[in-house]
């Protein structure tokens, strides 16, 4: 009877397809598993594309030394030392490294915040935690956002209001800095003989009126000078010029916010070898955050021009009795009288007071 009832046994439709709905299943787990490494693998070579900053941030410990106190401007010690060491490793230029917790100190942990911690860069505080010497404590490796065609080259991060310096793709230089405001401004300057704006071979001084920009894009190096120069653009020390009569360049003011007319200021203590990194041609770019810097080529910066409220003091010129003799008058300014004597030759000269 069970023989005769198995015989007559029919498989439904399920049945028969069930082997071949098995082996689809497994068929259709293999293939998304295969899209999902395959998207994975993509987002990886995605992120390795990307102009990150960090990598290799595994918190394997380099110095293996605590820290037992949060460190700050003016505090001395062993900790603050090896703190310094630290950043000198890494490359960001602590100032002397002496154990006192100085100004070249707090702009070098400006310039970690904001490059590796993400600090936004008004928020910078220049304090280490303990929180914070663990992260430098770490195997930190910074990589470049180009590969340039110079053995050397510069890359520029408006948004962080940081400079580095690379060669042979190693950081060698890592500075916080300060660019232009994006502001207008009008000033009385004085330039140097040989800088833009002045052919004399004496400095002079005039109004002039611009836009505090520093252009984003892709320029090399091409011009310096040696020592503190006068220029539109304000005091300038050490400059490198870059973009017509933009520069890096050494300044006493470096803030954290953006404060030039559109140079890039570096702390005095770096602008003082800054030069002996660079060479005439070396490539730098200039990220601002929104288009990447061959999008922009190489910008020229916004153009001066004269202040039309500037004014200075006029000069009358007139003629005395001898046709070889001038005075010059300045209004406001004490006057001097020459007379020349006809019989003898000699001169004299009285000096008075003139107001306007």
């Amino acid at each position: 009877m069970n023989r005769q009832d198995n015989s007559q046994y029919q498989p439904s439709t399920f049945d028969r397809w069930r082997p071949a709905l098995i082996a689809f299943a497994i068929l259709a787990t293999v293939i998304a598993i295969g899209v999902q490494q395959s998207e994975a693998n993509k987002n990886k070579a995605n992120v390795a594309q990307e102009p990150a900053f960090v990598v290799g941030t595994s918190l394997v410990p380099v110095v293996t030394a605590p820290l037992t106190r949060t460190l700050e401007l003016g505090m001395q010690g062993d900790d603050v030392l090896r703190m310094q060491q630290r950043l000198k490793e890494l490359q960001f230029d602590p100032g002397p490294v002496d154990g006192v917790f100085g100004q070249n100190t707090v702009q070098a942990m400006w310039a970690f915040e904001k490059l590796v911690l993400g600090v936004p860069r008004e928020q910078a505080t220049g304090v280490v935690t303990q929180s914070t010497w663990v992260i430098m404590q770490s195997n930190l490796e910074i990589k470049p956002r180009r590969v340039a065609d110079t053995a050397t080259h510069v890359e520029v991060y408006l948004p962080e209001q940081v400079l580095i310096v690379f060669t042979n793709q190693k950081p060698v230089l890592i500075t916080h800095i300060s660019s232009g405001t994006g502001e207008m401004w009008c000033e009385e300057v004085k330039i140097d003989p040989g800088e833009e704006g002045n052919n004399s071979d004496e400095q002079i001084t005039k109004g002039i009126c611009g836009e505090a920009v520093t252009p984003p894009g892709v320029f090399y190096f091409y011009n310096r000078r040696t020592g503190m120069r006068e220029t539109k653009l304000g005091s300038l020390y050490n400059p490198v010029y870059f973009n017509y009569n933009i520069a890096v360049h050494g300044a006493i003011l470096v803030p954290l916010k953006p404060e030039s007319h559109g140079c890039v200021r570096i702390p005095m203590s770096v602008a003082r070898y800054f030069p002996a990194l660079v060479k005439y041609g070396d490539r730098l770019y200039v990220f601002d955050g929104i288009k990447e810097p061959e999008a922009y080529g190489s910008p020229v910066p916004p153009y001066d021009k004269p202040d039309p409220n500037y004014t200075t003091l006029p000069t009358v010129t007139t003629l005395v009795s001898t046709p070889t003799t001038t005075v010059t008058t300045i209004v406001g300014a004490p006057t001097t009288t020459v007379a020349k004597s006809t019989s003898s030759g000699s001169v004299t000269t009285t000096t008075s007071s003139s107001t306007p």
